[in-house]
């Protein structure tokens, strides 16, 4: 099994693109929905944001206050450091798991939908291949701010606090233009999933996986034979 990253900016159609994979049957591991789920009342993340920003950013029934978060971290980054300080571990893990149930259930390749994949590069290193999802600045702008009710500003200061487009179409291996139609965009992304599947860049990690089932298998076999 191979990992594909699925980048972009905020608001440049990176939903459309997984929408796409996830119809063709690939598995799409979504950073954001987890970067929800490890913050959920209870959980480890949470105990520590209430520690470290205290119950200002909670809701009356627990929950994290998203947008009161929002406005605090996108205007001092210090306090988006220590934020991520404090989720980013926790999105890694949730991460790692899942990745790994989709190889024991023998899927060729996984999508990660990361939106900060060039501004944290945790991820970068375990990926195959990249697509950054793109569209021009001012499509990427009106979108942002129809799509949250976001103000120019309010909207500006999300799109500065990423990596510029520009950057991030540089260091991709492959660049979806967004800035069409959704057919113009689900045609590229179609073209990428039969080229991915013409691959073979899965098979070196999948032949590791059976050696070592092997292993452990003839391991347990050994011992149970000396102990009978």
């Amino acid at each position: 099994m191979f990992l594909v990253g699925l980048t972009g900016g905020i608001a440049t159609g990176k939903s459309t693109a997984s929408d796409v994979f996830q119809r063709l049957g690939v598995p799409v591991i979504d950073a954001d929905q987890i970067a929800r789920d490890v913050v959920q009342p209870g959980k480890a993340a949470w105990h520590k944001i209430r520690e470290q920003f205290g119950d200002e950013v909670f809701l009356d029934d627990g929950h994290l206050d998203r947008e009161k978060m929002g406005r605090i971290v996108f205007a001092d980054n210090n306090m988006r450091k220590r934020l991520n300080a404090i989720t980013h571990p926790e999105i890694r893990k949730a991460m790692m798991w899942k990745i790994f149930v989709c190889f024991l259930k023998g899927y060729q390749f996984v999508v990660l939908d990361l939106p900060l994949l060039f501004e944290s590069r945790n991820m970068v290193s375990f990926l195959s291949y990249i697509i950054v999802v793109s569209c021009t600045d001012g499509q990427q702008l009106q979108r942002l701010m129809a799509r949250n009710g976001f103000t120019r500003e309010e909207a500006q200061m999300r799109i500065d606090a990423q990596m510029p487009m520009t950057e991030k179409c540089r260091l991709a291996t492959f660049i979806v233009d967004n800035s069409g139609t959704q057919e113009m965009t689900e045609k590229q992304i179609l073209d990428l999933y039969h080229k991915f599947r013409r691959s073979r860049a899965h098979w070196p990690l999948r032949i590791l996986g059976w050696m070592g089932i092997a292993f452990v298998m003839w391991f347990v076999f050994t011992v149970m034979r000396a102990v009978l």
